[in-house]
């Protein structure tokens, strides 16, 4: 897999396509979570996705159940909460693995290309920000919230 948009990911409808289709786009991608501490996020996350959605940005969430079981729910479970809860209108896909023998592809290529290769996904909500042309602009912690002024400064600077 040469590309970022090589990669194959599951919409949360169970439809299988390639990231091809955010050629072009700016993109954060969260691996996320429904019953985390950083699960708030989601404020933040879709408060940046309105913010920026009309100049090609784009949040790409992947739940995933691999740090302490905190996504344990259904595709359908995880849809309801995060619309209930907080309102989110970003894209979320099936449920992942982001660490671990069964890492999916997108994670191996996001870590591979990130400025820390040797270093796993920490835990829920580490962000990923791809620039226009399809590369790792920068890597966050989970730590590094929505509204910090270092993510929002690379958002902009890359739009």
């Amino acid at each position: 897999m040469t590309s970022l948009y090589d990669v194959e990911v599951t919409a949360a409808n169970g439809t299988i396509r390639t990231l091809a289709g955010y050629k072009g786009d700016v993109l954060l991608i969260v691996n996320v979570a429904s019953q985390c501490g950083l699960t708030p996020q989601y404020a933040g996350l879709e408060a940046l996705y309105q913010q920026y959605k009309d100049r090609g940005f784009r949040i790409l969430g992947f739940p995933s159940n691999d740090f302490a079981g905190q996504e344990p729910g259904t595709m359908e479970e995880i849809q309801q909460f995060c619309q209930l809860n907080y309102d989110v209108t970003f894209e979320l896909f099936q449920k992942v693995h982001a660490i671990g023998e069964e890492r999916h592809p997108l994670y191996d290529w996001l870590t591979a290309h990130s400025d820390r290769p040797e270093e796993a996904v920490q835990w829920n909500f580490e962000k990923f920000l791809i620039d226009r042309e399809g590369h790792v602009a920068e890597r966050f912690s989970p730590k590094v919230t929505p509204e910090d002024e270092e993510l929002i400064a690379a958002i902009e600077k890359v739009l």
